[in-house]
């Protein structure tokens, strides 16, 4: 889907499930890749695997999205790495699960620093860059199926989403004068190791779903790189949903 001249990507969260195959679908595709994630540790792990199995540039940089100048720092790393930064995928997110009435001030706190401010910061470092070079550029945000339709124990989570899809619509509003798309990939019930979704949870969700299944982290990995790909001109301020036909609506039997 790239072109052959190979380009810079920063992947947010990279460390591991969705974003991790983000960042290996990328590098797959012959482009340079910077895997961000909190664990710098996992990002360097990650790193380390992706070059070695295809030859693509590809270097670990810790970053807390929560943190300006954090961001900063990941977003000099990439530029002495790479030079420029081509795309930037604002995967990085959590997730965490609590009745309004049970739910901690601070987790509240933490799933809009994570999932919304990070989304901003990371994307205003960014696009500064990017508008300075006047190439253009790609940036895609991971939201949800939860933007659209309310879960029990992620009002949190919800509304994170809900954010980064306004977020998405506004930034495509200003950055498409540079010649930047900003656009955003919404999964649905997606397959990861280490999530903390129960068995009967599981089961609810994939038997209403109309593909019976769950989805996989690359076929995520793949919508992003369709919006990011640069033959990709005219879609812009959009979201793809990736969910099986799930926002679609429940898949039931026909009565009779």
């Amino acid at each position: 889907m790239a072109g052959t001249i190979p380009r810079s990507i920063v992947v947010t969260g990279a460390g591991h499930g969705i974003g991790k195959a983000i960042a290996e679908a990328f590098a797959a595709d012959g482009d340079a890749v910077v895997v961000a994630d909190l664990d710098s540790n996992r990002a360097e792990t990650v790193a380390k695997a992706i070059h070695h199995e295809t030859g693509s540039a590809a270097i670990p940089a810790q970053v807390d999205v929560r943190d300006a100048a954090s961001v900063e720092a990941m977003v000099e790393t990439a530029l002495s790495a790479f030079g420029v930064i081509d795309v930037l995928v604002n995967n990085a997110g959590i997730y965490p699960s609590a009745l309004v009435v049970d739910m901690a001030e601070a987790e509240w706190d933490a799933v809009m620093d994570t999932n919304v401010k990070g989304t901003f910061l990371v994307s205003r470092a960014v696009a500064r860059h990017m508008i300075a070079r006047g190439a253009g550029g790609r940036i895609v945000n991971l939201t949800s199926g939860s933007a659209e339709r309310g879960r029990v124990g992620a009002a949190h989570y919800c509304a994170s989403k809900a954010a980064v899809k306004l977020f998405t619509q506004v930034l495509a509003l200003e950055l498409a004068p540079h010649g930047i798309a900003v656009n955003a990939v919404g999964p649905g019930l997606i397959e990861v190791p280490g999530w903390a979704h129960s068995d009967a949870y599981i089961a609810a969700m994939t038997a209403a779903n109309p593909m019976r299944r769950m989805g996989q982290p690359d076929e995520i990995a793949r919508a992003v790189l369709y919006l990011a790909d640069p033959a990709t001109t005219y879609v812009t301020g959009t979201t793809l949903y990736v969910d099986g036909g799930g926002l679609a609506g429940r898949s039931v039997p026909i009565s009779g």
